[in-house]
């Protein structure tokens, strides 16, 4: 663990040496007297914390120095040392040195639950392969707040993980947060962070009682969970859309501004759009975009040809590369946001707006630098043929997926319609066809809508609704896929390194905890076994019915996090061998780095070691800019869900059982795609007990069930606007009556 702050491997290796030699300087404790008598007990804390900041490695002397002990508490120092070394904490090395016994602490960053518990990820040296976060049950927090970095000793295993102490707090990671603003006191809007603000009301802003504020933290007293602090910005009220979308940006430390240099390099880019040596004159092919009614960027342009033998399929993506030059400021600001992040209230993207939704957007009936995938099919779908190069393109139309789906079922209602009619319906064949072929090689068909959410004008949210798919969104997606699939098996081929998108088969050991779940509500289900094919059978069980939505959320729940990496190892959920992201370099910085190497490869030129060997690296970060970019999506859907079910108490919602505890029931409300809770204590007609195995709540009295997956009314209770939970009341069990 010492290596990862760049510590001595000489006296790292001499605590491994030493370990399992006997301590034999100093004398045993007198009869009589414990070595634990002359000192407090958190003083073998301090004192692993000493050794651990001095190297992992300090002699008595210093261990008294740092401890600031007198010197007539020396021989005392000496027996808790010696008492340490016999309980194997310590190690003793010699020469009067102690070493930490390094196989039971760990260096990693605290991450808090709001029921008081917590979990730490150890450092990359720390870390064994596959290894959990380690647990950290809510009395070893000790005084570590949410987002420390602490020092933690194991001290023991529960079901399956480690689970360990916060010896020391070595770094806190508070300086400032966002919280509610009541009678001189900030609660924090995260409720992880179990603590409250004083506010100094000499220092700083005076907001208004309720308002949503930017703290500053002073001093945090930690055993008190009190901090104090003054206020540097006041955001508004938490009811506006808007300010909740501030108080996210501000949660998860999202780039909101892009620096001085970045926006200059940008006002001086080019506008013109000119026939440059290696690019091909694609003007002349019927590209049309298709996006939702809201995109803003369109960085993908598409066009089918039929012909005797087959289809042409040509994908033509925004060329970001020609415009955004490697390593220069704008390059390396984009990295570092690593994606755009999007909002039902405004957008962070990646790139500033000249070239997010200016210069790399394929407008219609304007020129632009694209990079184009030639892609050649049979008559069944199967790709025969690829090519790529850089392109300047003319988008013919900005269509929509509604006004696409319209054409597909003969609904010509607006200008330009019959033109259109023609190439969107080779567009529909081919995408059938290729949705066929993907699902027939083993492609898992997970269906999950997404929620659309009206905001008015007076930054209120109006309404909730799913969006469902239709045809025109599959057979964007088909293309999209197609292309990607291309791009990642040509650079295999040609052994040009990139950053493939990978996703990983999921753990069996959770396959078959979910199997032995969903038996419960989707009985009778094939033997569970870690593939595509069953996760397809156990999807296919459930469509059409009022579980679609909460089976096909819970089994995504069981596969692993697609991420981003230079080593291939397929796309489980594609049932893909070659994947990567070639189609969104707008918003995404790895489909960047993808262009760039297939214009190396088609100009003859191949990345350098250095590059290479930096590419590990980049896939490890950006795919954690990807995962911080998703929650902060998700938590800010989940906020104005929150805040539209507030205006929503006493009324009454169809929903389904889609968890069961011992305390309480999971309920969700399919058609506004909200999820609350009953409580045990909400449900007042009877005494119910939980059948684990089951899933399932009983009444004692009257046998009543609550199962997973059943048919319920709720009324809405309460919402806590802070936590950000919905409460229900049960109204009526709707299974017997389906």
């Amino acid at each position: 663990m010492f290596d990862q702050k760049g510590k001595s491997m000489a006296r790292r290796n001499k605590i491994e040496k030493s370990k399992g030699k006997k301590a034999h300087r100093h004398q045993r404790p007198q009869p009589g007297r414990r070595a634990s008598e002359p000192v407090m007990d958190v003083e073998p804390d301090r004192i692993a914390a000493a050794i651990y900041h001095r190297d992992g490695v300090a002699t008595g002397k210093e261990i008294e120095k740092d401890l600031d002990w007198p010197r007539s508490a020396r021989r005392d120092l000496h027996l808790l040392l010696d008492s340490l070394v016999k309980q194997r904490v310590l190690v003793d090395l010699g020469d009067t040195s102690y070493g930490l016994n390094a196989k039971d602490f760990f260096q990693g960053t605290l991450v808090v639950n709001p029921k008081g518990f917590g979990f730490v990820t150890p450092t990359a040296v720390d870390r064994q392969k596959d290894e959990k976060d380690i647990f950290v049950p809510a009395r070893f927090l000790g005084t570590a707040a949410h987002g420390d970095t602490v020092l933690l000793q194991q001290v023991g295993a529960a079901r399956g993980r480690t689970e360990g102490r916060v010896v020391a707090v070595l770094k806190r990671g508070l300086d400032r947060l966002v919280g509610i603003f009541v009678d001189g006191v900030v609660t924090p809007d995260d409720s992880r962070l179990l603590l409250t603000v004083k506010i100094d009301a000499a220092a700083g802003l005076v907001p208004q009682n309720g308002d949503a504020v930017m703290v500053a933290l002073d001093e945090f007293r930690a055993e008190s969970r009190v901090a104090t602090g003054r206020i540097t910005e006041i955001l508004g009220d938490p009811g506006s859309a808007k300010v909740q979308m501030e108080m996210v940006i501000r949660n998860f430390e999202l780039p909101l501004e892009f620096p001085e240099e970045v926006l200059a390099q940008v006002a001086n880019i080019s506008a013109t759009v000119e026939m440059e040596e290696g690019r091909e004159d694609l003007r002349d092919i019927f590209h049309v975009t298709i996006d939702d009614e809201t995109a803003r960027d369109f960085d993908d342009a598409v066009m089918v040809e039929q012909g005797t033998k087959g289809f042409r399929l040509y994908v033509s993506i925004a060329d970001v590369s020609h415009y955004v030059e490697k390593d220069s400021p704008l390059d390396k600001e984009a990295y570092q946001r690593g994606t755009s992040v999007y909002f039902p209230t405004g957008v962070l993207p990646m790139l500033p707006e000249r070239l997010s939704n200016g210069l790399c957007s394929l407008n219609p009936d304007e020129d632009r630098y694209a990079f184009t995938a030639i892609l050649d099919f049979d008559d069944t779908g199967k790709r025969v043929k690829s090519r790529f190069c850089r392109s300047v393109i003319k988008s013919r139309f900005r269509l929509t997926y509604n006004r696409v789906w319209e054409i597909i079922q003969g609904n010509l209602g607006q200008e330009g319609d019959r033109e259109l009619q023609g190439p969107v319906a080779v567009m529909a064949q081919l995408g059938t066809l290729l949705t066929k072929r993907r699902m027939g090689r083993g492609a898992i068909g997970f269906e999950l809508p997404e929620v659309g959410i009206v905001v008015g004008e007076d930054e209120r949210v109006e309404a909730l609704m799913k969006r469902e798919r239709n045809q025109a969104h599959k057979i964007i997606e088909e293309f999209m896929l197609a292309a990607n699939e291309a791009v990642a098996e040509t650079m295999a081929r040609e052994e040009v390194e990139i950053l493939y998108r990978i996703h990983e088969v999921p753990d069996p050991v959770k396959v078959e905890e979910f199997a032995e779940f969903a038996h419960s509500f989707l009985a009778p289900l094939p033997k569970a076994t870690n593939s595509p094919q069953w996760f397809n059978a156990v999807l296919a069980k459930a469509v059409g019915t009022p579980k679609e939505y909460m089976v096909n959320n819970l089994l995504l729940r069981v596969m692993k996090q697609a991420c981003y990496s230079p080593e291939n190892v397929g796309h489980f959920g594609l049932a893909a061998s070659y994947y990567c992201h070639f189609t969104s370099p707008i918003r995404r910085y790895p489909d960047l780095q993808v262009h760039r190497a297939l214009a190396g490869w088609l100009a003859g030129t191949r990345p350098s070691a250095k590059a290479k060997a930096k590419l590990l690296e980049a896939g490890e970060f950006l795919s954690k800019r990807e995962r911080v970019a998703v929650d902060a999506e998700r938590q800010m859907v989940n906020r104005l869900k929150v805040q539209y079910m507030a205006n929503h108490i006493d009324s009454v919602f169809p929903g389904i059982i889609s968890g069961v505890t011992d305390w309480g029931l999971f309920i969700e409300l399919d058609d506004l795609m909200v999820s609350g809770a009953i409580t045990l204590g909400d449900l007042q007609d009877d005494y119910y007990v939980l059948e684990e195995k089951m899933h399932r709540l009983v009444g004692k009295r009257s046998g009543k069930r609550y199962q997973l997956g059943d048919l319920v009314l709720v009324r809405v209770v309460s919402v806590d606007l802070l936590a950000y939970r919905i409460n229900f009341a049960m109204e009526e069990d709707l299974s017997a009556q389906v």
